[in-house]
């Protein structure tokens, strides 16, 4: 038995070792056969890397052609992280790429550069850009100074150009550096990726706002492929492949740029011609901000859309700093440049509402167009007084309309309320169906929905909120002071002159629309082969207006400028309306404590009108002294007469 164990540990022994050696050849063969064309590819992965390359963005035309939105060239001064790394004096060169730097115009801290050069950002096998738009005297002196300057390079990239500055900032948007939540809703997550055919890096710019943001898939290239072979230090030896990149997609505006540039320049120099000056009431004119909005009632087209106070979209290329972004944004509401009020700006619409009230109060059969009402210069309810500039006296619907009569929609309101068994909320129905209370659906993001009151919504927000709603129930004071456009009828000046542009076209309400089509890249918008596709007119909805009721609203906004009782007959004295007819509405909103906001709503020319416009202007008083002489301005430019002067246009009315 002693003898047979040395043998039977050996011979375990052997097993053992066989079987090791049978394992490790298993697994060799399992590696070079079974596994060979998976390991390949990764061995292959582990020794190239692809990186992207930014196309440039698409053009953004105007109406005619002319170029609104383009790309330049840009200087950027880059270091090579790797190869810094491997220097001796690498504290030495930062320093001296810092003084450099601002000896050239760009000032520059070392900390600053040392941030960049770890920023995850960057793609680390690629050059980090340290500054952006140097001077040409820079990249010569850095080129004749190689030796002084290793691993520091420049490069030319493409970036945002606006020929025209700061014009129509606000519906085009800028670009910026794309945040992570953009990135994972492009393109997902890493758990959950989504295919896309112009993929983004952490570091690609992206349309921020406007139509740049809208847009951004047609406007943003398909960006450029390079395959790099690196060594095992992870340092590029040469260019395995390489696919360049391809420009995005131009897009043709509706805009018209010299219609722009005249709502802008209006608006600028009429909040600047009133600004201290006292209102009628004594209220001092601060004029801190206006919009002023002009559309085709046509087809709904964007022809302008102005927004004051403005900001130059060029200061956001390549990115702006956070002292400069917090100074634009950093103070009150009425002086943020970034705030587009054509679209965000919500203000109660005055008079300007009242055609509304009288179409509900005509589609109803509450009042024929000759039904008269005796305004005595107040309405008397129970022991509330609702006031008025003045006694109209006998007023129908036209001349309502024309001398501004409150009294008499104080009156039409009064009776919604007290008939309501009979019509209804017919003040609600009516705005609802020219689209206020909702969105208009232009595609620019950040639209507000305004607000028209009704005993529901009142109700409701009482429920949810009672410290801030103290009351839920609708009174018959509610019904009076909407009527006016008063109370708590919220409107953005794209809405009110969309309200106006469905009156100019006989019931139509388009959705606003800003892009009229979308080119091939350089494309000419006149030759129908560089036309991706087009943007058709959308209708939102048509409201009956049969001549009964849109007659004599019509006479009566004409009699606002071409009639000596009208609240705009002294702005427009002078201005030819023979060839060029205007129907409009002054308006006068109340604000606690503040001058009145001033608006101003027309449509032109009468019989085949081309044009739209409303125009609000804060604090700065009646309709007819600030609104009003800047859109005669506008009118002034599309009809082909001489452009008045601000100074020139005697304010006039009281609404």
């Amino acid at each position: 038995m002693d003898n047979d164990s040395p043998r039977l540990r050996m011979s375990i022994l052997g097993v053992v070792v066989m079987s090791l050696f049978g394992a490790l050849f298993a697994r060799l063969w399992y590696l070079q056969v079974m596994a060979a064309p998976e390991y390949r590819v990764e061995a292959r992965e582990n020794r190239v890397r692809t990186v992207a390359e930014e196309a440039p963005r698409g053009r953004i035309l105007d109406a005619r052609g002319r170029v609104i939105v383009d790309n330049r060239t840009s200087l950027v001064v880059t270091v090579d992280p790797r190869e810094l790394a491997e220097l001796e004096d690498r504290d030495g060169l930062v320093l001296r790429l810092a003084e450099t730097l601002t000896r050239f115009g760009v000032p520059t801290k070392v900390a600053t550069i040392e941030r960049t050069l770890v920023d995850r950002q960057f793609n680390p096998l690629v050059p980090v850009p340290v500054a952006i738009d140097v001077p040409e005297e820079l990249e010569l002196y850095l080129a004749e100074r190689a030796e002084e300057f290793p691993s520091v390079a420049v490069r030319r990239e493409s970036v945002r150009s606006y020929p025209h500055g700061a014009a129509a900032a606000h519906l085009l948007g800028y670009v910026g550096r794309i945040s992570q939540a953009e990135l994972e809703a492009k393109q997902g997550t890493r758990d959950a990726p989504r295919e896309i055919a112009k993929p983004y890096q952490p570091d690609s710019d992206i349309g921020k706002s406007g139509v740049e943001q809208t847009y951004e898939d047609e406007l943003r290239g398909v960006p450029g492929r390079r395959v790099l072979e690196i060594d095992a230090r992870n340092r590029p030896i040469r260019t395995v492949e390489y696919t360049p990149p391809q420009p995005g997609n131009d897009i043709q505006l509706t805009v018209d740029l010299d219609v722009q540039l005249m709502a802008e320049r209006a608006l600028a120099d009429q909040l600047g011609a009133i600004r201290g000056r006292r209102t009628r009431d004594g209220k001092k004119v601060t004029a801190p901000a206006g919009s002023i909005v002009v559309l085709d009632p046509r087809n709904g087209a964007v022809l302008a859309m102005a927004s004051y106070p403005t900001y130059n979209p060029e200061e956001f290329v390549n990115g702006i700093s956070e002292a400069r972004y917090a100074a634009l944004t950093g103070g009150a509401e009425s002086d943020n440049p970034l705030i587009n009020r054509a679209i965000q700006g919500m203000y109660a619409p005055g008079s300007t509402f009242k055609p509304i009230t009288a179409y509900a109060a005509l589609a109803s059969g509450m009042i024929t167009a000759d039904t008269t009402y005796n305004d005595r210069g107040r309405y008397d309810v129970g022991d509330r007084i609702f006031g008025s500039p003045g006694a109209a006296g006998i007023v129908d619907v036209r001349r309502s309309l024309t001398k501004s009569s409150d009294v008499y929609y104080y009156w039409i309101g009064h009776r919604f309320w007290l008939e309501r068994d009979t019509y209804g909320d017919g003040m609600q129905a009516a705005a609802g169906a020219f689209g206020l209370g909702s969105p208009t659906g232009i595609p620019i993001p950040g639209e507000r929905a305004g607000l028209v009151p009704s005993p529901e919504l009142k109700a409701q927000r009482h429920a949810e909120n009672p410290e801030a709603f103290p009351y839920g129930e609708w009174f018959p004071g509610d019904n009076i002071n909407m009527a006016i456009g008063q109370g708590d009828v919220l409107v953005t000046p794209l809405q009110l002159a969309d309200v106006y542009a469905t009156l100019a076209n006989g019931g139509t309400v388009y959705q606003p629309n800003v892009v009229a089509r979308v080119l091939r890249p350089g494309g000419d918008p006149a030759n129908p082969a560089d036309v991706v596709r087009t943007i058709e007119p959308v209708v939102r909805n048509r409201v009956l207006l049969p001549p009964a009721i849109l007659g004599p609203i019509t006479e009566g906004l004409i009699g606002v400028t071409n009639s000596r009782e009208g609240t705009a007959y002294a702005p427009f004295q002078g201005f030819d309306q023979r060839a060029f007819r205007i129907a409009s509405k002054t308006g006068t909103a109340e604000v606690d404590g503040k001058a009145d906001t001033s608006l101003f709503a027309a449509f032109a020319p009468v019989g085949d009108a081309r044009y739209a416009v409303a125009a609000v202007f804060e604090e700065s008083g009646f309709g007819a002294e600030a609104a009003a002489p800047a859109v005669r301005r506008i009118f002034e430019s599309l009809s082909g007469q001489t452009v008045t002067d601000p100074g020139d246009i005697e304010a006039g009315g009281t609404d």
